[in-house]
């Protein structure tokens, strides 16, 4: 796995294109989370899987650095 991480640290966000796609591919929060119910009773609660990624690290700091382009380079108001 480490050259993979190695190269997804090497990216370089270079382009308003390639930093609004990365954002749009990567989600802000993890989507696994979720709350189980059954007739408006709360079961369990499934946590977050994200963790559990061997490549979360990376790929969040991706989306990070992305952001941080779009915001200073490009002067893009991101929510």
């Amino acid at each position: 796995m480490q050259p993979i991480r190695n190269y997804l640290d090497g990216v370089e966000v270079n382009s308003p294109e390639l930093a609004r796609w990365i954002c749009q591919l990567v989600p802000a929060q993890c989507p696994f989370a979720r709350d189980v119910t059954f007739f408006g009773h709360h079961l369990f609660h499934i946590p977050p899987l994200c963790k559990l990624n061997p490549l979360y690290e990376e790929v969040t700091g991706l989306r990070w650095r992305a952001l941080c382009y779009l915001a200073d380079e490009c002067g893009e108001f991101i929510s």
